[in-house]
This record gives structure tokens, C-alpha cells and sequence, in this order.
């Protein structure tokens, strides 16, 4: 590697490289510290490149930051899409995108605290981005249990699939945070929790069945 005045120059990489080099430390210090103390100088230091290039390749901390939400979100929601196959039960459809959601924020805490707890706690415009990700996953859901009603006796309309998308997101996001505090557990087992209780239900709907109050 070529010197420049005692310090070692960065090679020169594909764009596309040098950027998912740079987020990829953004979103390890934005999870340690924070929006507001994290420095771009840490941030440009682990990504072992100049400040001035970070600022060159993605803007200032905000933009940074907006991007780093961006790519763990659509991470996030690509990696449950591949794995619901279209040709699966209702059931092993929504199990699997619940195992590859728990599997994937364990594999990846940092992506999810910056995705999640960091825009959350920022307020906008940061937070419309985790609205963002939220509506994407809802739709996602909502899709998925269409699929399961389309073959029973009341299949059910984008009116009613929303409702329980929304929650399940909900309960997923919930969920993770609990997990956080009881890291003991295997994804497996926080994606059974959230199956049973979703599908032990659900699974009623699909075939016409629901509970009403008797008075």
C-alpha cells in the first residue's frame, strides 16, 4: 500500500464496495453511540478511509445516518421476501419469514439498533424512515396472510389482512426488545413464541372461525 506522509493511503475499490464498506462501520458506531455522539471521525477511522472521502461518498452525519437506516431495512425485509416461497403452506410461509426475521436480528444487532431503537429515539426525519420499513413490512404480511384465506371458505380482504399484519410487526418489534434483555434464547424459539401465538389464532380465521363476545 502506497504512503502518503507516514500514513497509509486507502486503495482504490469499486464505489459500490467503498460504500457498503463505509456503512458497514456506520452502522457499528451509530449502534455504540448513538446519533448524536458518534463522530464521523470514528466512523471514517473504522472504515479505515479519510474523512473527506466519507463525507465525498455519502454526505454529512445525517445523510449517513439516513442511509445507514435505508440498507438495513431493505436488507431486513429482502431476507424475509426470499424466504417465503410462493409454493409453501400458508403456514410454513409465515414460519419461515418469522425464522429468518429473528435469525437475521441475531446475526445482525447493530443493523437492527440503528434500524430500530436509534430511529425510533431520533425523531424525524429519521424516524419516517422507520415508518417506511414498517409499511413495507406490514404490506409483506399482509400479503402473506391473504395467501393463507385464499382457499378457504372467507377469504379475506386488504381491510381485514392489515389490521393483523400491523399488529404481528408490532409483536415482532416488541418481541426483539424483550429478546435483547434475554439474549438466552435461540432465534428458533422466539420465532415458535410468536407462531403460536399468531397462528394458533389465525389459523382459526382461515377456516371461517371466530370468537365473538356472548353478551
Amino acid at each position: 500500500m502506497v504512503q502518503d506522509n507516514g500514513r497509509p493511503r486507502s486503495r482504490r475499490l469499486p464505489r459500490a464496495v467503498r460504500e457498503r464498506q463505509i456503512l458497514d462501520a456506520a452502522v457499528q458506531v451509530f449502534a455504540a453511540h448513538g446519533f448524536h455522539a458518534a463522530s464521523m471521525d470514528e466512523i471514517s477511522e473504522v472504515a479505515g478511509i479519510s474523512k473527506p472521502m466519507l463525507y465525498a461518498y455519502l454526505g454529512a452525519k445525517d445523510e449517513l445516518f439516513v442511509a445507514c437506516i435505508r440498507r438495513e431495512a431493505v436488507r431486513l425485509i429482502e431476507a424475509i421476501g426470499t424466504a417465503v416461497e410462493a409454493g409453501l403452506s400458508p403456514a410454513e410461509q409465515l414460519w419461515r419469514g418469522l425464522r429468518v426475521f429473528f435469525e437475521y436480528v441475531q446475526e445482525n444487532q447493530a443493523g437492527w439498533t440503528v434500524l430500530h431503537r436509534q430511529a425510533n429515539a431520533q425523531g424525524e426525519p429519521f424516524s419516517s424512515e422507520l415508518t417506511e420499513w414498517r409499511d413495507r413490512a406490514t404490506d409483506l404480511i399482509a400479503e402473506l396472510l391473504a395467501r393463507a384465506t385464499e382457499g378457504s371458505a372467507q377469504p379475506m380482504q386488504a381491510e381485514q389482512t392489515e389490521p393483523f399484519a400491523t399488529a404481528l410487526v408490532g409483536a415482532g418489534e416488541a418481541l426483539v426488545e424483550w429478546w435483547f434483555e434475554h439474549p438466552e434464547h435461540a432465534a428458533d424459539g422466539m420465532a415458535m413464541r410468536l407462531m403460536n401465538m399468531v397462528w394458533m389464532g389465525f389459523s382459526d380465521l382461515v377456516e371461517g372461525r371466530s370468537w365473538t363476545p356472548k353478551s
